[in-house]
Formats: structure tokens, sequence, C-alpha cells
């Protein structure tokens, strides 16, 4: 006890040494700089969080309490960095531990810090300790100068004798100071995804989370954008746009305080969550990824969407398979001779891959319906008794690869791995078990259910190396909250079956890295980019009614690039032309969801072209630049255009939803164009035998002219699109 004590004496005088050079340190992109400062008491305080400063000597004028907020009756505060619980600043903390001595307050000192060159950016790490308590923290900040995109994260440990409690552990806290904060969340359910409200911050705290577990962004989605000073806009003002990496219970915490300044708190939902932490284990948070935009939502999007294609979704830079799903079209009912058919038709429509979907396994309880056979994941013999290589064998001679659909995290109690190891499903003893969708969640904290999910994936694709894609499915969130194997460690649960499913993800990515992949979720509920480091891309929604699907796509569209949304053109809404459909879905990956044989000569002609089209335009739909020009939250219209790189191609998606009688018609007025460049407009996705309307149909624009002037491509009749190329000349 003695050395330790020596120790930390020693440990404080370095810090105490080190704040006395008042040590600031600078995390920069090409547009944004967070700085940080120690202060003459030895903690890490934020300063300044906003656009780039120009001269780096404007850095001495800070100084720690330049921000701070002043309560005479209790205690002058600065932003701390990484503030503990227990200390004097009296509002939300990020750190909350209790010690082996029951203590549970929490007092970070800077020890040091070091920056290096990464991919794309620096990796500035900080270095925090306890001065009485053997607790350490590093804080990890990489920018992104070019994207303008800054990701953070905290790493916790500890040496005291026995294992200490956390019950906080933020990835990060950020602080603003600014005359008003306007919060714009995406809430969601089922068919209902990334529906987006606005309102405004007031004194106090508001709380964005979940508690569902497994598909945990049901309800709620993990991100959010603070309008600072005015409400979040599309083309102008200062905006907050951040998102958490974390596919398990989250939380946003944002608190006004009682001087007016706003804390930004992103975190795992430490609900049913005290986290156990042994001696010398480190605790990793969940990645924050944020960007501050100076111009509107239109610029954070596109600094986010090129982040991830840069670094952070699975073969973010590579192209993506259009396909044709069979489960609109069979459901459960279905057999080898009509897949065989099926992929004849995915050929004949002019995609690339034919994906099975549900319904293909269990022999002691088939798979006719979603009561029974989760977990048994081999083929049903009289169904399909040429198994998955029959299947892929028939796409291969149809000229078209072969996926399938997996829910590999899920179990029905009707099926023979729950008769065998009731124990690997989460379930709580002594209460009458509650299923959501007749299912359990398998406890993926458990590594024998590790091994045995990722197993799943490993015998398919060891039979079948020819498999092209993989479709994850996760439809319940967890009920019956308690883990046979963590015993006397249930707040433990949350977390380490979050761990555990990125354990399986890993390993899968690993040993075949070049296997796309879809993430699924009932439909959109699993939507974050730790996530998309092991998936190609997600399903937005199960809900492909194209004029819901317009909402949905721009709500998604804020955080994610288009080549990382799936959307599929159905049957729903049959009220809306196939081609209405079509265009709608072809702002994202395109996929059909259809019979062929439900459609017209004139449909299933159209559809062949509108396939074609897409994938002449993918490299600007996919990789372009993304600019949202009309809401359909604003009026009855929405437009928006992708960009080349070379600013050689765009392409122009438009939208009567349903327009008033006579209402006043805007011009769309595009954005990304070379002003100097002359652009070709056309307009393609035209049924057979019909010719565009537009009077701009076939002329030559200047890019100036049609950033200035623009197009009129909106009419008065509903349900109506337009998609316009425009090629420079």
């Amino acid at each position: 006890m003695k050395k330790v004590f020596i120790t930390l004496l020693a440990c404080a005088s370095l810090m105490y040494a080190n704040a006395a050079n008042n040590q600031t340190i600078r995390i920069s992109t090409d547009n944004t700089d967070l700085v940080l400062q120690v202060a003459e008491n030895g903690r890490l305080y934020q300063t300044y969080l906003g656009e780039k400063l120009r001269h780096e000597q404007d850095l001495k004028n800070f100084r720690w309490d330049v921000h701070a907020g002043s309560d005479g009756s209790v205690t002058k505060r600065g932003w701390e960095v990484y503030a503990g619980s227990g200390n004097e600043d009296y509002y939300e903390p990020a750190l909350g531990i209790t010690h082996n001595d029951g203590n549970p307050s929490t007092m970070l000192y800077y020890v040091s810090s070091s920056s290096r060159e990464v991919e794309g950016g620096t990796e500035t790490v900080i270095n925090l300790r306890d001065n009485q308590y053997p607790v350490d923290v590093t804080l990890h900040y990489m920018a992104y100068p070019r994207e303008n995109v800054i990701k953070t994260w905290s790493e916790i440990k500890h040496q005291e004798k026995m294992p200490v409690t956390l019950f906080s552990y933020a990835s990060t806290m950020l602080y603003f100071k600014s005359s008003n904060y306007y919060l714009t969340e995406f809430s969601s359910d089922w068919a209902k995804e990334a529906q987006m409200s606005s309102q405004q911050l007031q004194f106090g705290k508001k709380v964005i989370e979940t508690k569902l577990g497994s598909r945990a962004a049901m309800h709620t989605h993990p991100f959010f954008e603070v309008g600072l000073d005015q409400p979040v806009n599309e083309h102008q003002g200062n905006v907050l746009m951040g998102t958490l990496g974390w596919t398990g219970n989250f939380r946003f915490t944002f608190e006004v305080d009682n001087v007016g300044n706003l804390r930004v708190i992103p975190a795992i939902n430490p609900y049913a969550s005290n986290y156990e932490l042994k001696p010398n284990e480190v605790f990793i948070t969940p990645e924050f990824i944020f960007t501050l935009s100076y111009d509107g939502t239109a610029q954070g999007s596109r600094n986010l969407h090129e982040w991830a294609r840069n670094y952070s979704l699975k073969d973010g830079k590579g192209s993506r398979l259009t396909l044709l799903n069979n489960w609109e079209n069979t459901g459960f009912d279905f057999n080898q001779e009509i897949l065989s058919e099926l992929m004849k038709e995915a050929k004949h429509l002019g995609v690339d891959m034919f994906l099975l979907d549900d319904g293909w396994f269990g022999n002691k309880y088939p798979r006719k319906d979603d009561h029974a056979g989760l977990g048994d994941w081999e083929v049903t013999h009289d169904k399909l008794p040429g198994g998955i290589p029959a299947l892929v064998k028939a796409a291969k001679d149809a000229g078209v690869k072969f996926g399938i659909w997996i829910e590999p995290e899920m179990v029905n109690p009707k099926s023979a791995l729950f008769e065998k190891h009731p124990d690997w499903a989460i379930s709580l003893p002594n209460r009458e078990t509650y299923y959501y969708r007749n299912q359990l969640v398998l406890d993926l904290s458990n590594p024998k259910v590790q091994d045995y999910v990722y197993g799943i994936v490993e015998n398919i694709m060891k039979e079948n190396p020819e498999v092209a894609f993989f479709k994850w499915d996760c439809n319940s969130p967890i009920t019956n909250i308690y883990s046979a194997y963590l015993k006397d460690k249930q707040g433990q649960l949350y977390i380490d079956h979050v761990r555990g499913v990125y354990n399986v993800m890993k390993r899968v990515k690993e040993n075949y890295p070049h296997v796309p992949m879809m993430l699924c979720s009932g439909g959109g509920a699993r939507c974050d980019y730790e996530a998309l480091k092991y998936f190609t891309e997600f399903w937005c929604s199960d809900n492909t009614d194209p004029i819901e699907r317009i909402y949905i796509q721009w709500g998604f569209s804020q955080f994610f690039p288009a080549k990382a949304m799936d959307a599929h053109v159905t049957s729903w809404n049959k009220a809306t032309s196939v081609k209405f459909r079509t265009d709608v879905a072809s702002m994202c990956k395109l996929g059909f969801d259809i019979g062929l044989k439900e459609l017209t000569t004139d449909e299933l002609t159209y559809c062949q072209t509108a396939v074609a089209n897409w994938k002449q335009l993918q490299n600007v739909i996919m990789d372009g630049d993304q600019y949202r020009l009309v809401s359909p939250y604003e009026g009855n219209h929405m437009a928006l255009n992708y960009v080349s790189k070379d600013m050689s191609k765009a392409v122009l998606f438009a939208y009567d939803i349903h327009p008033r009688f006579q209402e006043k018609l805007i011009t769309v007025k595009l954005q990304g164009l070379d002003p100097d460049k002359q652009y070709k407009v056309k307009e393609i996705n035209l049924m057979p035998s019909t010719d565009s309307n537009l009077d701009a149909n076939g002329k030559v624009y200047s890019g100036d002219y049609l950033m200035k002037v623009g197009l009129d491509v909106f009419g008065f009749s509903p349900i109506q699109s337009h998609v316009i190329e425009l090629i420079a000349q």
C-alpha cells in the first residue's frame, strides 16, 4: 500500500508539473478546431469547439475558464472534458465509478498526451488519472481533416485490489455556448423508420435512449442534429451532427445548465448495466462520430458520407450488387423449382443476384412460418432436396449470383437447438416467458454461443464458397433479460452481449472479407457505424411504399451515403406506378422484391431499362456528392441530386407527392455542378413509347444557369417522378 501511495504522489506531482505549463491540445480538421487545455488545478477542460482558427498564436489567448458558468451560491465551473461523478460540477458526469472502499467519486487529472498520423488523419491520445485512486482514463480523438469529421472514444481501467463498479461510462463530452439550441431527433418503429422531429432545448435535460438490447434502434436511432443559435436548416447555419457506433442500448443526454450552456453526452445506456470492471481490464466505450457544419445539414451529411465511404463502411469504395429477392413474391411458400424460375427472372430483369429470404431451413421443426425453426440452420430437405449447392448451381446456370437470408442471433423455442441448449437463450428463471415474434435472443455473451453463431456462416460458406451475399436479420429485442452464463454478473449482459455480436461479425469479416452483407433488423433497427464496419449496407425499412420511403430515405441520408442504404421495388402501395416505385428505390442501392409475372410488358421493359440506367449511373449515385434540394417535410414535392467527383455527370431525382390544386410550383435549382461546364439535360427512366414532357429535355445549360435559375420539373399531378441525367459536354 505504501508503494501505491508513493506512486500516486509521484503521479500527482507530474500532473501538476504538466499543468503549470498551461498545456494546450488542439484537435483539428480543415474546418474545425477542438481546443482542450490543462488548468491550474491539473484537470483538463474544453476551451473551444468551432470554426478553425486561422492563427496558431490565438491558442495562447485561451484560458480554461473562458466559457465557465458561474453559480455564486455553489461554485465556479469549467467545461471539464471527462467529468467524473462526485466532483464540484453538479451536472451530468461522463464517468461514474464506485471504488473498493465505496467512494462513488472520481476526479481525473492530466498526465500526458501524444499525437500520431493515421490513415486519413491524426489520432490524439490523452491520458488522465485520478489522484486518489489508481484509475486511468485514456481519451482518443481521431480527426479526419478533409472530411471535417472527428471520432472520439474513451478507455477506462484501474489497478484497485478488487473489481470496481462502473455506473456511467460516456464516450465523450462536448460543450456549446450559443443563444439557443434546437434538437432534431430520429424516432422510429416498424415501417416508420427515421421520422424527423425537432424541438428547442430548454433548461434541464433531454434524453434520447433505448433499452431494447438487440433490435436496439427500433424506436429511436443512434444519431441526432443540434442547431446552434437557430433551428436545424438544410442549407445554412451551424449544426452539430453526431452518431454513436453501438449496436445496443445507447443514451444521448443534452443538458442546458443554469447559465444557458449545453453539454452533449453520447454513451452506452447504463440502464440495468452496472458493470463490474476487474483490475487491469480495459473498458472501451463506443466511438462517437461527429461533424460540425457551418453550412447546414447538407454539408454535414456530405462530410459523413465521404468519411464513411473512405474509412468506416465495409467495402466503402466498392460497387454494389443489384438483386431480386423472393420474399414479397413467395413468402415461406416456395420450393427448388419455384426458386430456379425466379433466378431466371432475375437474369431477365438485368440484376446481378438472386437473394433467397426466410423459410429455407429446419427439418424437425420446418420453417413454415415464424413460429418454428430459428436456430436449426440446415436446409429443409423436402422443400429443397438439393440443398444450397443446388440453388447456387441454379443461379449460376441462370447467369446470376446467389445470396441467402439468415437470422443467426435468434432461436424459436420450437427448435432442436432450444431443446438441446435452452440455457443458450436469454430467458428469466421463475417467470413466465414473454416471446416477441415467437422467438428469443441467443446469449452472445457466452463464447460457446458465439462459436455456434459464427459457425452458421462458416458452414454455409465451406459447403458453398460461391455464395455471394448474406442478408443478416435480427427481428427481436431482448426480452426476459437474464443470462444463465453470466450468473451473478447480470449487470454485464447488455454490454457483453453486444461485444459478443461484434466478436462474431469480426470473425466473419476476417475470414470472408469479400462477401457483401446486408444488415437488417425488422427493417432499419440496426443502423450504426460500428456494425457497418462489417456490413456493406443496411435495410432501411420493411415499408417499401414509395411515398413513405421518400421520408425514410430522406431521414437516413442525413448520416449515411446512398451506397449503404438498400431500397427495393415491391408491390406495396399499388396505387403508385411501377415507375414511381422504381425511381424512389433508384436513389439508393437498387433491388427488386416483386414477381415479374405481375408486371405488364411495358412495366417489365421499363424496369429493365431502369436497372441498366442505375448501373450506368452507379458511380454517381453511390460515390458522388449528394445534395438534398427540396424537403418532403416542407411541402408536397421532393428533389435531390448527385454529382460525380469530377463534376462531369449528375443525376436529378424529382417527385410530385401530393401537390395542391394549382399550387405555386418552384423551379429546382441544382447544386454541386461546375458553373463553367455545359451540361446536356436528358430525362431517363421513361415508360416505353413515352416522351419527356420537360421543356429542358435535350437542351444544354451551363452549370451556373442550372444552379441559379434551375429546371421546371415539378407538376400538379400526384405521385409523379422524373429522373434526369446531366452530362458535361
